[in-house]
């Protein structure tokens, strides 16, 4: 447990990369994005728990077209050597087979976590898997997966705000911040 001014130390430390205004203006145009390509397909969409949930809260009033709305809550550990191995706090519902999905997450940064939702996702029988991600993080590494629709790239840097965290803290916050390095 951290106290509010550790939080405020964190925050009064860190550097403002993408105001809520940017923020804003991309995840417009994500939505626009999506309703282009997914307005005549009627979607279920799923939100990646936690950190999905701002991102999602923003988007989703602007896709003004019929959807189904649920989520999923997968966590990766990384105490493996590839890094990889995910523990499905909550699976997707079964009913989705034969449904598109679009699924949104607030980073895509390895990409292990995105890879194996959607790998889950077509076992289970959906027809197609679109996804969309507040942010790509440019690692410098290949990912095994890339996103269908993405508002913001940033550097490689520890990142929160916008529905991402730092030691649990400021996921609430409009805009988005890099730890100093």
């Amino acid at each position: 447990m951290h106290t509010r001014e550790q939080a405020m130390e964190i925050l009064h430390s860190a550097e403002l990369i993408c105001s809520a205004d940017f923020v804003s203006a991309a995840i417009a145009r994500v939505a626009a994005e999506i309703t282009a390509e997914l307005s005549e397909r009627y979607p279920v969409v799923l939100s990646v728990m936690g950190g999905a949930i701002v991102f999602a809260g923003q988007l989703l009033p602007q896709l003004r077209f019929p959807l189904d709305l649920d989520y999923v809550h997968a966590t990766r550990y990384r105490n493996t050597t590839q890094g990889q191995n995910i523990e499905w706090k909550v699976m997707p519902k079964a009913d989705i087979k034969g449904r598109v999905v679009l699924v949104l997450d607030d980073i895509l940064d390895e990409g292990h976590t995105l890879q194996a939702v959607r790998e889950k996702l077509l076992e289970m029988g959906v027809t197609d898997v679109y996804s969309a991600v507040l942010a790509v993080k440019e690692t410098g590494q290949p990912k095994p997966i890339h996103a269908d629709f993405a508002g913001i790239t940033l550097p490689n840097r520890y990142v929160f705000g916008c529905g991402m965290d730092v030691k649990g803290m400021w996921r609430n916050l409009p805009e988005i911040y890099a730890l100093k390095e």
